[in-house]
């Protein structure tokens, strides 16, 4: 849409817009304002998407404008990469000198490229042009707190929470806060939580991420009591919470050493065992347990690249 806009080819981006339409958004045909109603989707689905991705840990690590589909799909990630320890400054792509795409600045980014897409609409949301870009604004300025419902929802299944009290949300920022004074693992952290749940009382290994342990045992504390408000089970609870933390992501020390066996020595082995792990990331797989710990620090890294 942004290669024709600059060209001043309106009539390619009405074909394109007519292609996307058929293609992902038929529902928009009958529309008031067609472009308009493929902006409010495409936003909706980039807010789910981020924070898809985001419950997870993940890192985009290049979100420039086209490299966001408006299907609403993730493309072209070459330089991402999964948080071991929690910082939300976290970056890891070779290009971002700054920390334009840093963890948490990923849905406002998201928002930015909306934004320059309902651009390239204008043209078709109204023939007049403030009339379109104050339309466009009501679509996009909503994203962000879109997003933040999208990943309160995740949020809440990644600690067990069958429902929605208030106070929920700062629960949640406040493990965010104790797992970055602790540089805890992310993934590790949801996943021994579950285990927890499961097993209250007995050892699950989550203290061990935390150097301090007084601050992840305070946070349990509320923790628990608030579990008391919703009628799971613990087993209940426990087996909702490993469908939505992974015990297995594809570690950056764990790709490296795979592309790196491939590449140098001609050994495909361990990354198709590594593909053959992640294609079942919510199992416990107890035979390569190895795969789901944090790396060492001699085994971090901190880089990706294009070609990753």
């Amino acid at each position: 849409f942004q290669y024709f806009a600059a060209r001043g080819d309106q009539d390619a981006i009405r074909a394109l817009l007519d292609y996307v339409i058929a293609r992902h958004y038929p529902e928009a045909r009958d529309a008031d304002v067609p472009a308009l109603a493929v902006l409010k989707a495409a936003t909706k689905r980039q807010a789910a998407l981020i924070a898809d991705w985001m419950r997870v840990g993940f890192i985009h690590g290049v979100m420039n404008t086209d490299n966001m589909a408006i299907s609403g799909e993730t493309i072209d990630y070459g330089p991402c990469a999964f948080m071991d320890q929690y910082h939300p400054n976290t970056v890891f792509s070779s290009i971002d000198l700054s920390g334009r795409y840093a963890y948490a600045n990923q849905p406002a980014i998201a928002q930015w490229n909306l934004a320059r897409l309902a651009e390239t609409l204008l043209p078709l949301i109204d023939s007049e042009p403030e009339k379109a870009i104050s339309l466009a604004t009501e679509v996009v300025q909503p994203f962000i707190a879109e997003f933040d419902a999208h990943f309160l929802e995740w949020m809440r299944r990644k600690i067990g929470l069958a429902s929605a009290v208030e106070g929920d949300a700062d629960l949640i920022k406040r493990l965010f806060a104790t797992m970055q004074d602790s540089e805890a693992d992310f993934t590790l952290t949801f996943r021994r939580l579950a285990s927890t749940a499961e097993r209250p009382g007995k050892d699950s290994g989550l203290r061990d991420l935390f150097p301090e342990a007084s601050g992840i045992d305070n946070w349990l504390q509320d923790w628990h009591q608030r579990l008391t408000c919703d009628p799971q089970t613990a087993n209940e609870r426990a087996v909702s919470m490993r469908r939505v933390n992974p015990a297995f992501i594809p570690r950056n020390h764990r790709v490296e050493a795979a592309l790196n066996s491939a590449s140098e020595g001609g050994d495909f082995k361990p990354f198709h065992q590594l593909l053959e792990i992640l294609q079942r990331p919510y199992d416990d797989q107890p035979q390569v347990a190895e795969y789901g710990r944090q790396p060492q620090p001699s085994e971090r890294v901190l880089r990706t690249f294009c070609g990753t």
